[in-house]
């Protein structure tokens, strides 16, 4: 029987024609920190390169000096750049049907509510798996690099091929509490100012913090009578949570912390960002049809990572287990 592949793809492509715009709504409603990071216009499309390359000023102009007169001048070369490279990496989700699936819905209406159907499960899919690499220490093969490698627990690591034991301009800063579960709601807030105060430089500082379960229940609790609750445009995303000093406080269920060590990530969301390439960005294909099945296949590739041009602005506050 002949399968109406040409009807499946034609709606497809109608319903998703917008997929890249629909994903990130999709990803930035689903995760707080992709939510600010899209507020903040920090997803960068890119057209190319073989890696993704990130400047970093590392260091002021060494030739400054304090003169009078005709003393000689320092005009010596002043090297004050690097780039951080980040690798692509690469996710595809598919929209597929059987050919069985199809014939069954081979009504209009039937077939519409099967691609309405399709694109719901793809969205969704697409939002909750970035999501979890979006914490991720990007281990697995190829694997974003997530917040638990840029901000690491030693304040250490090579990051964007920047090894930060050689480079100490690039290590994340870090605290660790004092014994195990020793911290209540009256010890809490003076160790987050602990690490408040070293990630400040000017009028940079952090403005998302991000605490696993344990740390968010003691600080709110430490909180509610004061009624310190977070901006009202990150509250009607959907994110509920709390403020310190400037910035906001969530619990994210996303974070797959996957540890028993609670975290407490404080992020500067102004040095992060989701480098996309412009091709790729959860963006449609040509159908695939298997030579050995009766099905049709749609996929839809992103390519790209969560790149960082300043870990010395990015802090995690840790309870070792």
């Amino acid at each position: 029987m002949a399968t109406p592949s040409t009807v499946f793809t034609e709606m497809v492509s109608t319903t998703m024609r917008n997929v890249a715009d629909d994903m990130s709504d999709n990803l930035s409603a689903n995760n707080a920190t992709l939510s600010r990071l899209k507020e903040k216009g920090n997803f960068r499309n890119l057209d190319g390169g073989y890696e993704i390359q990130v400047p970093i000023e590392y260091a002021g102009n060494s030739n400054i000096q304090r003169y009078s007169g005709y003393d000689t001048q320092n005009i010596d070369a002043s090297d004050n750049f690097t780039s951080a490279k980040y690798d692509w990496r690469q996710i595809a989700v598919y929209v597929t049907s059987s050919g069985r699936e199809l014939r069954m819905n081979s009504g209009e209406s039937q077939m519409i509510n099967l691609v309405k159907a399709k694109k719901k499960n793809a969205l969704k899919t697409g939002a909750n798996f970035f999501s979890v690499d979006m914490y991720s220490d990007g281990t697995l093969p190829e694997q974003i690099n997530g917040l638990a490698n840029i901000i690491q627990t030693n304040g250490q690591g090579t990051v964007g091929g920047i090894d930060s034991a050689t480079w100490t301009f690039w290590r994340n800063k870090f605290r660790e509490i004092a014994g195990t579960n020793a911290y209540t709601s009256a010890t809490l807030k003076g160790e987050m100012n602990g690490l408040w105060l070293p990630l400040i430089r000017g009028t940079d500082k952090p403005d998302l913090i991000i605490l696993s379960h344990d740390f968010y229940s003691t600080y709110e609790a430490g909180e509610q009578q004061l009624q310190r609750y977070m901006n009202a445009d990150m509250a009607n995303s959907g994110f509920a949570g709390l403020k310190y000093k400037t910035a906001d406080v969530i619990f994210d269920d996303n974070t797959n912390f996957t540890t028993t060590a609670e975290r407490g990530y404080f992020l500067n969301t102004n040095y992060l960002y989701v480098a996309q390439h412009e091709a790729a960005k959860w963006t449609q294909d040509e159908e695939k049809r298997p030579i050995n099945q009766d099905a049709i296949v749609i996929p839809y590739y992103w390519q790209g990572n969560l790149v960082c041009s300043n870990r010395s602005l990015q802090g995690i506050l840790i309870d070792a287990a």
